[in-house]
């Protein structure tokens, strides 16, 4: 089949990191342990937030959210990259690829969104402490949340399922993944429209999110520094981890979708080579620092993580307290 004299793609092969058999190993075990630390990590945060009474706030619930997110985003592509620092030709189906890009987008923008809800729930808890109970109750803490799911998926995957895009040879991604600023190089017609799609998106899901919450912490700030300086090592305590996790984040995305990544010509191989190791950071290596930053910087947390550790050693002298 052709389509202006170009031969349309059945599937697309990952160019990866090395051919190099000793490095693919080295690289393999970094990976392998930085999934097994993000599996266990984040599902253990999860344990600890369902089964500890003292957590069942809405701050720990977005939290418990963000852990379940980071799982999925890691897996959806650290497990086929695994497989293909061993294998000669990473090959992958246009559905595969396909799959890989809606989960990875879809999953990416969640956490975003989810990430600027985390900032409006810390803003309303700090400066509007009376009212706190009344506005972040669990119901409207559920339609907040089904929202930010709803909307992730309306905005990242809806515009892509009605605009398919059909891929030509060569069919070659130098990428580890199926990213969709890569795969849109092998687009057979103008991506202009899928350009400007892909902005927007990114507008609406990166800058308005981060001026938002830019905005909530000049609000807490502002605020904080009214109240006494007893008090106020607790307030930004509470804060702490949540701008780490979202500098961190958004530094990494924000350079990947309006930095030089962020050029879609199909002779930008610097940009593409750049964009692959950042989709390591915000795609990796995140989901595996986020519960490691909230367990560290969260003395609720670090509580709970001693309660439990000490009742694994010795259940018989903790029994009555659960």
């Amino acid at each position: 089949m052709e389509t202006h004299n170009k031969t349309l793609a059945t599937e697309v092969i990952l160019l990866g990191f090395s051919d190099n058999r000793q490095i693919n190993i080295v690289l393999f075990l970094f990976f392998i342990i930085i999934y097994l630390v993000t599996v266990v990590g984040n599902f253990l945060m999860i344990i600890i937030i369902l089964i500890s009474s003292q957590l069942h706030v809405p701050m720990y619930f977005f939290l418990c959210n963000l852990s379940f997110i980071d799982i999925f985003y890691s897996s959806s592509a650290l497990p086929k990259l695994l497989v293909d620092l061993f294998s000669k030709e990473r090959i992958m189906s246009l559905v595969g690829c396909g799959i890989q890009v809606y989960i990875s987008t879809f999953l990416g923008d969640t956490e975003c969104l989810l990430l600027a809800l985390m900032a409006y729930d810390r803003c309303i808890a700090i400066c509007y402490p009376l009212y706190y109970p009344m506005i972040m109750r669990w119901t409207m803490c559920y339609r907040l949340a089904a929202f930010v799911w709803f909307m992730s998926f309306f905005i990242s995957v809806v515009p892509s399922l009605l605009m398919p895009m059909k891929a030509c040879n060569p069919n070659r991604i130098n990428h580890f993944m199926c990213e969709i600023i890569a795969v849109i190089k092998l687009s057979c017609d103008n991506i202009y429209l899928n350009e400007l799609v892909i902005f927007c998106v990114s507008f609406i899901t990166l800058l308005l999110p981060f001026f938002f919450i830019i905005i909530t912490y000049i609000c807490i700030i502002s605020n904080v520094l009214k109240i006494k300086s007893v008090e106020r090592s607790k307030a930004f305590s509470t804060c702490t981890s949540h701008i780490i996790v979202v500098v961190l984040f958004y530094w990494t995305a924000m350079v990947m979708y309006f930095g030089p990544s962020s050029q879609y010509s199909q002779s930008a191989d610097y940009s593409t080579n750049q964009g692959k190791y950042i989709s390591v950071f915000y795609n990796i290596i995140c989901p595996m620092l986020n519960p490691i930053i909230y367990s560290l910087n969260n003395k609720d947390v670090k509580e709970q993580l001693k309660k439990i550790g000490s009742s694994c050693i010795s259940p018989n002298e903790h029994l009555n307290t659960w």
